[in-house]
């Protein structure tokens, strides 16, 4: 299996950003940058918003590549700082688990 590239991850975050934010108030809407804060103190969602988010990349890396990935579960809540903090961490967090599952297999 070859896995997406970084900017692949990227589009498919940033299309996940275009699903979400027709269903924000416009303050709390996500602009489609990497250094975007995402989630914690300086982010624009809330618990409902960031699970949306990821339900929608999920479902987008599912469409596009055949691949199932989890990635709201103990290990992301388990990291010292969160893999939602913006979204270039995110698309980052994306590809490392795509990469671990590729090994897995």
């Amino acid at each position: 299996m070859s896995l997406p590239t970084q900017e692949e991850i990227l589009r498919i975050v940033y299309r996940a950003i275009d699903e979400l934010n027709p269903q924000l108030p416009e303050e709390r809407r996500l602009e489609k940058a990497p250094e975007t804060a995402v989630f914690g103190r300086a982010g624009r969602l809330d618990s409902l918003g960031l699970v949306n988010l990821i339900v929608a990349i999920e479902q987008a890396i599912e469409d596009e590549f055949g691949i199932s990935v989890a990635l709201a579960d103990e290990k992301a809540v388990s990291q010292r700082s969160s893999p939602f903090r913006t979204v270039g961490v995110l698309a980052a967090y994306v590809r490392e688990r795509l990469e671990e599952r590729a090994r897995v297999g």
